[in-house]
């Protein structure tokens, strides 16, 4: 088994996850039982934890890891129920993500970044929803075709396929 395979493994939770998707597909007994189902939409790869992991090390590869890192950022955000927590992440995922010169600048338009720069001091559980949109097109449109093409993805499956 690989290095990738491995960190996934040891990555995974275990047990069910208590998220609004329901269930995760990573279980104490097969973390990766739901391989096959990541080549149906991006969506199954972004809605269970290992398909996340696995999407993210392959992403890494690209060097585009800030994508999925910023959409799962503004997943969490989302989920925010107090306001000094909604302004502490919401100036998190501004500084890491999309001001200028950021560590991990997403790649979106100057009108979507300076709407957001401008709405920073009075953020709002919305205010990274046109940028997580963009990001996610760009996930489902560029990267996840890639994805299930990658060495990464194809060697899960041989590795499901030779249980």
């Amino acid at each position: 088994s690989s290095v990738w395979q491995d960190l996934i493994s040891v990555s995974l939770c275990r047990g069910r996850g208590d998220g609004d998707k329901g269930r995760f597909c990573c279980f104490p007994t097969d973390p990766l039982g739901d391989v096959e189902t990541w080549s149906e939409s991006v969506d199954k790869v972004l809605s269970c934890k290992a398909g996340q992991i696995a999407f993210r090390e392959f992403l890494k590869s690209e060097y585009s890891e800030e994508n999925i890192l910023f959409w799962l950022a503004c997943e969490e955000y989302k989920k925010i129920k107090t306001v000094p927590e909604m302004i502490s992440s919401a100036n998190r995922i501004y500084s890491e993500f999309v001001q200028t010169e950021a560590p991990r600048q997403i790649n979106i338009d100057c009108g979507t970044r300076e709407n957001i720069t401008n709405n920073i001091s009075q953020p709002t559980l919305t205010s990274f929803d046109t940028a997580q949109k963009h990001i996610y097109s760009l996930l489902a449109r560029d990267c996840y075709p890639r994805f299930l093409k990658s060495d990464i993805y194809q060697g899960l499956l041989r590795r499901n396929d030779s249980r």
